[in-house]
């Protein structure tokens, strides 16, 4: 327990949840989208227990870091390109985000033409397919994160605390933002476009690709201040 009296530790947790945070903010893009889709009062209970699925399922995957590590040995090569475990993870994650978002833009766009449809999508997002789908994309979201948590700290306890001060954060923001999200479509588009981009970026990153995470935050940052003034500027014109 000397860790927890080290000025080097503290750092490390600070650190590490921030990052942790930021790390976990297209997470929290994805619960809101899918939770808007059921009805209003369960939307809440959505983000909840889907954060939990998230900090469970990062926690579980830091505790077999020796598989993880393994991920990253070839299975199988695809032309020239050798596929790992970690790599098919990732590439199927970004075509299901890549499908998931176009469907959302498909949906926002023609759901005036396709009435009969969307009532019937509509009623086949119960609880049960929004949790398993956010479940799936923890698994893809969480690798980031457990091997940064990795990189950064010695102690698994330090991780494991920085994962859970993070996601507890985030369960206190997922409902402004899922509400803010709701009220306004220009933003939930917005927030469908993000998903698109870190889907190719996962896709990228299963080829080998290595996209800088901080090209993606910047193009996201800048697209989330302009359409905040898009915003501001709607406001003052009423």
């Amino acid at each position: 327990m000397d860790f927890l009296f080290s000025a080097e530790s503290w750092a490390a947790l600070l650190t590490l949840t921030l990052l942790e945070i930021v790390l976990g903010i297209d997470n929290i893009v994805f619960i809101s989208i899918l939770a808007g889709k059921l009805p209003a009062a369960k939307r809440r209970r959505a983000r909840m227990v889907g954060l939990a699925l998230a900090m469970g399922t990062r926690i579980l995957l830091l505790l077999s870091l020796a598989w993880i590590m393994r991920l990253t040995r070839p299975w199988f090569t695809l032309g020239p390109q050798e596929i790992s475990g970690r790599d098919l993870i990732l590439l199927l994650g970004g075509m299901f985000l890549l499908w998931k978002s176009t469907h959302e833009i498909h949906e926002r766009l023609e759901g005036a033409a396709d009435a009969p449809e969307q009532k019937q999508t509509r009623k086949a997002n119960t609880m049960a397919s929004v949790l398993t789908q956010i479940a799936l994309l923890d698994i893809v979201f969480s690798l980031d994160s457990v091997i940064t948590a990795v990189g950064m700290a010695k102690e698994v306890s330090i991780m494991i605390a920085a994962i859970a001060v993070s996601v507890g954060i985030m369960m206190w923001a997922s409902g402004p933002l899922g509400d803010f999200v709701e009220r306004h479509p220009t933003v939930k588009m917005l927030a469908v476009s993000f998903l698109l981009l870190i889907g190719m970026a996962l896709v990228a990153e299963g080829f080998h690709q290595h996209i800088p995470k901080g090209y993606i935050y910047f193009a996201m940052g800048f697209s989330v201040f302009v359409e905040m003034l898009n915003l501001r500027s709607k406001r003052a014109t009423k």
